[in-house]
């Protein structure tokens, strides 16, 4: 939440203290679940399946207080339909209209879809030490598939080589909307919209706003990337572009 809280301090926006107040009790929520509820027992497939949903099932509630405090939605039943829409990156939205809210709203909203799109889950094995062999567990319940691609032989590198090819591609989307016309802060938008394949973006109209059909092959493109398998894209970078098209479910996914 800091990065929509910078926005909004940019711009002077009247939701600051909206962002304050939810990176407070968030912060101390978390805190909270470290100090009463840490384990140092195993993680099972029980347990994995189970911090996962419980996982989202959090994800979107601490997602959804900075809609609520900035009045966005009027209720946190709203609130809590469009974060986890945007962290599962379902796409729905109750937002209506889009435009005419804030620019840091807009941005949290997109941000939160980007997030969800490599999964949360995914996210935090790639970044916490302290979970160790428990962290395939998570990682399994969180990878569709009965059995997810090892890149590197630790599961936490895994994550996060799939992270930054995630990382990378977003940027490139970025550049090529940024410097075709598109104004920093659309691109970014746009890009969280794209890259998870959720469709969030900060008009009522979508990319269709623009009447601009550079933009719209942009995005084609980087939407038909980010539906693809990321440990191919990884391969692929790595100096094996052949991989691609020896993958069965990738010639599925070019056919339909």
């Amino acid at each position: 939440m800091l990065f929509p809280l910078l926005y909004a301090v940019y711009y002077q926006e009247p939701v600051i203290n909206a962002f304050i107040f939810s990176i407070a009790i968030t912060s101390l929520s978390g805190l909270l679940l470290w100090k009463f509820f840490s384990s140092k027992e195993p993680i099972g497939h029980k347990e994995g399946f189970a911090i996962a949903t419980l996982g989202w099932v959090l994800a979107a509630g601490f997602g959804a207080l900075p809609f609520l405090f900035a009045g966005t939605f009027p209720s946190f039943i709203d609130a809590y339909f469009e974060s986890m829409s945007g962290f599962t990156t379902t796409g729905a939205t109750v937002l209506v209209p889009i435009e005419g809210n804030p620019y840091s709203i807009l941005f949290w909203r997109d941000f939160i879809q980007w997030l969800g799109g490599m999964g949360i889950i995914v996210l935090v094995v790639a970044i916490l030490p302290a979970l160790g062999a428990g962290g395939m567990q998570l990682f399994k319940s969180e990878v569709p598939g009965p059995e997810p691609d090892r890149l590197k032989p630790r599961i936490k590198e895994t994550a996060k080589l799939l992270w930054g090819v995630y990382i990378i591609f977003s940027v490139l989307q970025v550049a090529c909307l940024y410097f075709t016309g598109m104004t920093l802060f659309d691109a970014l938008t746009h890009m969280f919209g794209t890259m998870p394949t959720g469709g969030f973006t900060p008009r009522n109209l979508s990319v269709g706003a623009y009447d601009n059909p550079t933009f719209e092959n942009i995005i084609i493109v980087f939407m038909f990337i980010a539906g693809a398998n990321f440990t191919l894209h990884y391969k692929a970078l790595h100096g094996n572009p052949k991989s691609l098209f020896k993958d069965r479910e990738f010639l599925f996914y070019c056919g339909v």
